[in-house]
């Protein structure tokens, strides 16, 4: 088993290429990653650089895992047999902090666990779950059951500021951080994937959309302010955005929920979504 570290996006992208068509769903993640690093520049997340690796199971063979990462997020995982997700622990664990710092993982529920049991044994710390997920992808498009009032629209620049205050709602609820809001919402407005509901023409609810790459387009994050909940308005702007992603002409809608919210995960499966994994984010602090 070896792994291969580096700071080549082009280098990465190549040789993972087999890998992630062969399990795009799984990959969506790094793939959407990766593609964003190659459109905006690799300090579309942060100052820091990005690091990447891919792994081989014999000399030779073919890539069977990977990962990458932007700090100040943690490394994502792709698909990888766990060992090679331990391994992938320790050899970062030995590089140190002068390759990359390591401060959680997110991915596939047992890679990551495999991961965090080899990186914290190697390096004393201790390791808590930060987010549990599942991965759903859109089987058929069915609607919500009991369609609300309203409609939908993409969002514009004069949503901006709204769109920023429910980002910054929905990472609050969902436990989970990022460095520039502002950058992500206006990311997401500029190529026309953030979608609003609106009931008598106020916005209720919102849901953004990732670009179709490699035939997928991934939902999130969906919010709706806790004043206009329980009336539909979720499953309805979700249902409208992935209608609007498969007439772009995506072939795989997905999305990740939180498992600790069984709403959610309830409604989702009203309209069409069936579930592909579950995934873990893992934090790691001193002892």
């Amino acid at each position: 088993m070896t792994w291969t570290l580096s700071t080549s996006l082009s280098d990465f992208r190549e040789r993972t290429a087999d890998l992630f068509a062969a399990r795009p769903a799984e990959n969506t993640v790094l793939i959407t990653i990766a593609h964003q690093l190659a459109e905006a520049g690799l300090d579309a997340f942060g100052d820091r650089p990005p690091v990447f690796g891919w792994w081989r199971g014999e000399e030779g063979g073919p890539v069977e895992g990977a990962f990458l990462q932007t700090p100040p997020f943690p490394p994502r995982l792709s698909a990888m047999p766990p060992a090679a997700a331990a391994d992938l622990a320790v050899r970062l664990a030995a590089a140190g902090s002068g390759f990359t710092e390591v401060t959680g993982v997110g991915g596939g529920a047992e890679a990551a666990h495999a991961f965090g049991a080899a990186w914290t044994a190697a390096t004393g710390t201790t390791q808590s779950v930060q987010v549990h997920e599942r991965l759903y992808r859109l089987a058929e498009l069915t609607g919500p059951p009991r369609p609300p009032a309203g409609r939908h629209r993409l969002a514009g620049p004069a949503d901006r500021e709204l769109a920023i205050r429910w980002y910054h709602g929905f990472l609050a609820e969902a436990r989970v951080r990022h460095p520039d809001v502002p950058q992500a919402v206006d990311r997401k407005i500029a190529h026309g994937g953030l979608h609003l509901w609106e009931d008598g023409g106020h916005p209720v609810s919102l849901a953004g959309t990732s670009p179709v790459i490699a035939g997928m387009s991934r939902i999130g994050p969906v919010y709706t302010p806790v004043e206009h909940r329980g009336r539909g308005y979720a499953s309805a702007v979700t249902s409208a955005a992935g209608a609007h992603v498969l007439g772009l002409g995506a072939e795989e809608v997905l999305l990740y929920t939180d498992l600790s919210n069984p709403t959610s995960n309830s409604i989702y499966q009203q309209i069409g979504y069936r579930p592909v994994e579950d995934a873990v984010v893992l934090d790691f602090s001193p002892r």
